[in-house]
């Protein structure tokens, strides 16, 4: 007798939509912050929500069955991660805007993604001024999330003098001269994006350790000598050659045995693909275009730009981090 596996995963994946749908409609009608509050039951949540005792139910059970909730004698509770950042002001991180986000902008995007496979082009966002506050809301929000896990769990607390290079969130080195009390950071960033480092340093207290400059990333000759270089959510936004002149003019800017990390996300020759980088292949992709490279060429810039990768650190949710040491 053979055995015929089952079909579990192949439904698991095919129905993902339903999931995320429901996730983006509880967060958007408040149902974990309600429950968090204590709603409790489907008549409270349904009260305290707006919604029909049918759509609480629906919701509820839903958001039970993926794991967010648990449930016992009719009364539902979060789970730990739910109420760290699903529970709206109560969260640790709200990712609410995320997840609106996805909902607006991501997931009805991704209605085109026939046509990019056909043709290996995205597919029109059709942005106005509203979508874009959507958009930029959530892609920061998730920035956030990356930022918090990238300073709890890359080590940079050996550096002094740090540069950060082109990203898109001064989060990621404000996160670490938080835990680093005796770091100064150069933030180099595109014109435009001055404005926002510059609030964000300030609110974090952090101004006397700070300096802001502007530079095109792609082109720009950082000028120091620095003993860390975050180039976080840079690669995926320029060209092969463009990335590999990047970490070339990285190289220059610091001393000996300095540390760079390169966060994005990647794809790997692991025995099996991480899951969350290849989806943002697609992602990237349909939505403007820019690019999840092969780990390997990102390695290979780095190699012939006289930096050695010593580390790979995936952080929960978020991106990968190369973690590369001037040589």
């Amino acid at each position: 007798m053979t055995t015929t596996p089952d079909a579990a995963r192949i439904l698991d994946i095919a129905t993902g939509y339903m999931a995320s749908k429901q996730l983006f409609e509880a967060s958007r009608i408040g149902l974990f912050a309600a429950i968090a509050a204590g709603a409790d039951t489907v008549p409270t949540i349904a009260e305290r929500t707006g919604v029909s005792e049918r759509i609480a139910q629906i919701l509820a059970d839903a958001m039970a069955g993926k794991g967010l909730l648990t449930r016992a004698d009719g009364r539902y509770a979060l789970e730990p991660d739910a109420a760290a950042y699903l529970a709206g002001e109560s969260s640790a991180l709200d990712l609410a805007p995320f997840l609106t986000f996805l909902g607006e902008i991501s997931y009805p995007h991704w209605l085109q993604f026939g046509h990019t496979v056909d043709t290996a082009e995205p597919g029109d966002l059709q942005m106005d001024d509203a979508r874009w506050g959507t958009f930029m809301a959530g892609v920061m929000t998730y920035n956030a999330l990356h930022a918090q896990e990238f300073g709890r769990l890359v080590d940079l607390s050996a550096a002094t003098n740090a540069l950060d290079f082109g990203g898109l969130s001064a989060g990621f080195a404000l996160e670490v001269m938080k835990r680093n009390a005796a770091l100064r950071t150069t933030f180099l960033y595109a014109p435009g994006f001055e404005g926002g480092v510059a609030e964000a340093i300030e609110e974090a207290g952090v101004a006397d350790r700070a300096a802001v400059e502007t530079g095109d990333t792609a082109t720009a000759q950082p000028q120091g000598a620095y003993d860390a270089v975050l180039a976080n959510h840079v690669i995926h936004r320029f060209s092969a050659e463009e990335n590999a002149q990047i970490f070339r003019n990285l190289r220059a800017a610091a001393v000996p045995g300095a540390t760079l990390t390169v966060l994005d996300f990647f794809l790997d020759d692991d025995a099996q693909q991480r899951g969350i980088d290849a989806l943002h292949a697609g992602e990237y992709l349909v939505i403007d275009g820019t690019v999840v490279y092969p780990e390997a060429q990102v390695r290979g810039w780095l190699a012939d730009a006289g930096w050695e990768v010593r580390e790979k650190i995936a952080l929960p949710a978020s991106p990968r981090v190369l973690i590369a040491t001037a040589v």
